[in-house]
């Protein structure tokens, strides 16, 4: 992408605790996954300040860095859930999204994300009785606002998208616009104006591939079973099979990609992408000085 070099803000939803054990699993941290993204769309020399509020030490902004010199901010997924307020973890990313807002400054996330800017903006969070999306948020259908923004631009009307929840929004904060949503969660995408500032989100994981979805079933894989959705310990370990050598040869396994149900939404990487390019193009590029 072309323009002048990009200063983001990364804010990490997940505590260290958790990070550590992504890790002994063979997972990716999230924070590292989204910056890699952010850099591989964005213009040449442009950086990620990471930080991760969820530590209790890792809330405020790293030594030498001011908000003067952030020209976007991205927040990642979590495991943590929102309404688990009384919690420091917690509280202190809610109170941080409404710092985020009162700035003015481009702001996008994917799944906690859109759920802490939900909570901060004056929505809420619950458990989702329709039980936990992953792998595929299938279907996912634009609303008649969704097909007119500039978020989804390039998104047919219906498309599936890489997942992995169980709670979802479920009352919208006053000035929230849904642009997209699906039969699992009525909100998969949105826009949440708040204190003059304005965030962009998706339910949904743009970030990962499907080796990452292979890693994390295989790191869920008790409560995976647990939620019916896969029967035993061995259909797990056949998906984790599956999915990562699809994974090695998108192209070649259309066996594979048959029998998983993932089409070019998820292995083509330009589409897969498309909510965070159109974020940088529209949103945090035009706001930047040449």
């Amino acid at each position: 992408m072309d323009g002048p070099p990009v200063r983001f803000l990364l804010f990490e939803g997940n505590p260290r605790v958790y990070r550590e054990a992504v890790l002994e699993a063979g997972g990716g941290i999230a924070s590292e996954i989204y910056a890699r993204s952010l850099l591989a769309l964005a213009p040449p020399g442009s950086t990620v300040t990471t930080v991760f509020p969820a530590d209790p030490d890792g809330a405020a902004l790293p030594e030498g860095v001011d908000w003067d010199q952030i020209d976007a901010v991205a927040w990642t997924g979590s495991a943590l859930n929102v309404y688990d307020d009384h919690k420091p973890e917690v509280a202190r990313q809610i109170a941080l999204a409404d710092v985020v807002f009162g700035r003015g400054v481009p702001f996008f996330g994917s799944c906690w994300a859109l759920q802490i800017a939900a909570v901060a903006a004056g929505g809420t969070v619950a458990p989702n009785p329709r039980g936990r999306e992953v792998g595929l948020a299938r279907k996912v259908l634009l609303t008649e606002a969704g097909r007119a923004h500039p978020l989804h631009a390039g998104r047919p009307w219906a498309f599936d998208a890489i997942a992995i929840h169980t709670d979802e929004v479920t009352r919208q904060p006053p000035d929230c616009t849904v642009l997209s949503g699906n039969a699992m969660s009525a909100v998969q995408s949105a826009i949440i104006r708040h204190r003059g500032g304005e965030f962009w989100g998706v339910q949904y994981h743009p970030e990962f591939d499907i080796r990452e979805i292979s890693r994390l079933c295989r790191r869920y894989a008790d409560g995976l079973i647990a939620h019916g959705l896969f029967r035993d310990r061995d259909a797990v370990d056949r998906f984790v099979v599956e999915a990562d050598a699809l994974a090695d040869d998108p192209a070649g396994r259309t066996d594979l990609a048959w029998r998983l149900g993932v089409d070019a939404d998820v292995l083509d990487a330009g589409r897969r992408l498309t909510e965070m390019r159109n974020w940088l193009a529209r949103q945090v590029l035009p706001r930047r000085d040449p």
